[in-house]
């Protein structure tokens, strides 16, 4: 089986391990400093046949992500969390797509997102506030499991109430996510 959409990675040991895992083809953007060429042939792969944007979870990953969905409107999204993409030998600190286990691509893949123009979100600041996501002495832990849980990656505080409008996360589904975090923190102080 074969991924209809061509998927936009960092580099070559990105496409390497996506390989492992699928049948797809890619376009490396060859780090962050994306060319008037790679952005050509971004638009030509997305008219023929749809583009994955699946880049590192860190600065310059989304850096990149942000700069193609700029310059090429209507890409899909795959997410890796830090933990997924973190190289498993202690003594490297490398973070990267290459580093996660095949199934774990398979299911990123699985999940992609499409980005559309604004919608009112279901999901007030307050909510936000409330659940502790921002400012809080568990906000950052939760505002990752949070991103693994709705598969929108990692995000800061500024961050999230836009991206859980970008990927058109209804009330429910961050209730849901909520709860999740609220029964495994019970779990874990048990």
């Amino acid at each position: 089986m074969k991924i209809k959409e061509v998927i936009v990675v960092e580099g070559r040991d990105d496409t390497t391990k996506i390989l492992q895992a699928i049948n797809a083809d890619t376009i490396e953007t060859n780090g962050s400093a994306i060319n008037d060429t790679i952005i050509k042939q971004i638009k030509h792969a997305k008219d023929k046949r749809g583009i994955i944007i699946f880049t590192d979870p860190d600065y310059p990953g989304d850096r990149i992500r942000h700069i193609i969905d700029q310059a090429v409107p209507g890409c899909k999204h795959a997410f890796l969390t830090q933990h997924e993409a973190r190289a498993k030998h202690p003594n490297n600190k490398s973070l990267g797509i290459e580093h996660a286990s095949p199934e774990t691509i398979r299911k990123a893949l699985a999940d992609v997102y499409e980005l559309k123009e604004a919608h009112a979100s279901e999901i007030a600041k307050e909510n936000v506030i409330n659940s502790g996501l921002i400012g809080g002495a568990q906000a950052k832990k939760r505002r990752e499991r949070l991103g693994e849980l709705l598969q929108i990656g990692h995000t800061n505080g500024k961050q999230l109430l836009k991206r859980l409008s970008m990927f058109e996360i209804t009330k429910e589904e961050f209730d849901n996510a909520l709860a999740q975090i609220q029964r495994e923190e019970k779990h874990d102080s048990e």
